[in-house]
Formats: structure tokens, C-alpha cells, sequence
């Protein structure tokens, strides 16, 4: 099986495939306009940030499978996919620790304004008087919405921490899930502007569809406390950026991000951004599943896939039936 790699990919991975008689070719510089004429014959591709239209799809006279080295695949035309008979697959929960431990990290740099002290001690300024003023996160309330793989690993975290947890009740919720929140003290709420009204932090982990594009809105800021904070480290569709700048003018809510609206296509490039110049934002670089832990694993599913694929099995699909 011929398989295009078109983003950064552990080298070493691709040993146990080419040692099963594939061909990988990988070329991590792709972009989405370079796919329509780089797929060539390749049957597989691999992708992680990289964007795979229509034109992509219909380009590619080989291409049977397609696999997201993450878990969103919201940057892939599914149902161009489904038409042109191509499996979409992804590797759902395997970078998830990462991005929990990220999320973690933004309660305590927002609750201790840990960024802000490096950038004063960088700049030559000592001001111990005014960073000693900080809440502290043991017995801080965290609502979590989204209670798949990150939002557990988040929950688990926060709890060692001594936080309060809140999420919202669903009817038939998983059994396993039902015992995570016993063990941890998991609140359950009717809805998602009182979990908003009753949490410090509000952290976001959801996909992105025609359902939750824009949920984080004036409605969800309006019903959060004077002060608390939101935490995204999902998906940027997810926020409704006018609002959540409106809130941190308003009532000084203040926001840990690692994902945003139309964010560059580049790696590095300059950005101007009202949301990332405020000086309530503590923000990242869309860096959440990026620790080598993490890719590590992200790739051992790839590996997995394809090599199921390869036999004529079809795992985690999410455009099917084809």
C-alpha cells in the first residue's frame, strides 16, 4: 500500500510499515493546495493540521482510506470522502493526556498569572506586591463540558487538586463515565447556562459541527460569574470570539486558549489579534496534543490503522457506512 504522509510524522514509525512491504512517502510541507497533485497513487494518506478538501478528494484516483493522526476531523470533507468511497478514520483519545494536562496548566497560569511574572522578570521588574494577589484552586469550582477522553483526564487532574466538579446531567450516560464521576464528586446540572453560573472555570471539550459552532456565546457569558474563566483547548468554532471579548471588557472574564477562529495556516507567521492582545487572554499555540508523548502515541494509532486497513479491516471509522 502506497501511503502520503502529509504533516510531520515520528520517523521512526514508519518502520514497522515499510518492514510489511508499504510505501510511505512523507512529506510534511504539504498544504491543502498542495494535495490535489501530490496524492499521485498513494491509497492511504495521513494527516494532522493539514486541510483535505474536495478538490483533494476528487483528485486522488487511488485513495481508499484517509486517516487524522488526532482526533478531530473536522478539517476533512467526510462526505466527499463517503461519495468517492473513502474510509475517514482518526485515533480518538490517544493524545488526550496531553491535552488535559495543557488545560490544567492554563487554570493555574490564569489563577496565578504565571505568564504575566515571566514576562516582568524578563522585562527587569520585581513586583512581588502585586502577583501575590491569587485565588488558589483548591476549592475553586470546574464545570467541564464535553466528559469524553480529555474532559475525564481533566477532572482527574483537577480533582488531585482539590477542585470542585461540575458537568452536565445526560440522561443514559455511560456506565463507566457514571463510575468516574462517583469516584471523583462529579455535580451534575440541567443545563449549560447553569453550569456557567456555577463554575470558576469553565472548560470547553467538544468537536466542532452545526451543533456546538458558535455554543460559547453571549447566552453562556452572560450566565458565568464576574471574573471566572473559560478554558478552550478543543476546537475554535466552538466560541463566539465577539462575545467572549465583550465578556472580558464587561465582567472581566478572563480565558486560557489554545484554539482559535480562523487561525493561521502557517506554523510561524505574524498575527493580528484583538483576542490575543488582551490582557485577560492566557493563550497558546493550538500546542495541546504536540508533546512527544502524545505524537508518540497519536502515531502508534496511525500505525494501527493502517496496518488493520491493510487487511481489510476498517477501524474508527467516521464516515461511514461507505
Amino acid at each position: 500500500m502506497h501511503v502520503l504522509f502529509a504533516d510531520k510524522f515520528p520517523e521512526h514509525w514508519l518502520e514497522p510499515l515499510t518492514a510489511a512491504g508499504h510505501r510511505c512517502r512523507l512529506e510534511p510541507q504539504l498544504g491543502a493546495d498542495d494535495l490535489p497533485s501530490a496524492l499521485g497513487d498513494a491509497q492511504a494518506l495521513v494527516v494532522r493540521s493539514t486541510r483535505v478538501g474536495a478538490a483533494a478528494i476528487a483528485a486522488a484516483q487511488a485513495l481508499r482510506l484517509i486517516v487524522r493522526a488526532g482526533a478531530g476531523t473536522n478539517t476533512i470533507d467526510r462526505d466527499a470522502a463517503r461519495d468517492a468511497g473513502i474510509a475517514v478514520c482518526n485515533t480518538p483519545g490517544r493524545n488526550a493526556l496531553a491535552v488535559a494536562e495543557l488545560a490544567m496548566g492554563l487554570i493555574l497560569c490564569i489563577d496565578r498569572r504565571i505568564p504575566d511574572n515571566v514576562a516582568d522578570l524578563r522585562r527587569g521588574t520585581w513586583d512581588k506586591k502585586g502577583y501575590s494577589r491569587a485565588n488558589g484552586v483548591y476549592g475553586a469550582s470546574l464545570g467541564v463540558l464535553g466528559v469524553g477522553a480529555v474532559g475525564v483526564a481533566l477532572m482527574e487532574r483537577a480533582h488531585a487538586f482539590g477542585m470542585k466538579l461540575l458537568a452536565l446531567a445526560k440522561p443514559g450516560r455511560d456506565e463507566a463515565v457514571r463510575a468516574k464521576f462517583e469516584a471523583l464528586g462529579v455535580s451534575e446540572v440541567a443545563d449549560l447556562e447553569t453550569l456557567a453560573a456555577s463554575v470558576d472555570y469553565l472548560s470547553v471539550h467538544l468537536p466542532a459541527n452545526d451543533r456546538t459552532r458558535g455554543l460559547i456565546g453571549d447566552d453562556v457569558f452572560g450566565a458565568m460569574r464576574n471574573g471566572a474563566a473559560l478554558i478552550n483547548t478543543s476546537r475554535g468554532e466552538i466560541v463566539d470570539e465577539a462575545a467572549l471579548l465583550r465578556a472580558m471588557n464587561e465582567k472581566n472574564v478572563r480565558a486560557g486558549l489554545d484554539v482559535y477562529q480562523n487561525e493561521p495556516g502557517a506554523a510561524e507567521t505574524v498575527i493580528d489579534s484583538p483576542l490575543a492582545a488582551h490582557p485577560n487572554l492566557y493563550g497558546t499555540h493550538h500546542i495541546g496534543a504536540s508533546t512527544a508523548q502524545a505524537q508518540d502515541a497519536v502515531a502508534e494509532g496511525v500505525v494501527e490503522i493502517l496496518c488493520a486497513f491493510a487487511e481489510g479491516r476498517v477501524v474508527n471509522c467516521v464516515n461511514g457506512p461507505l
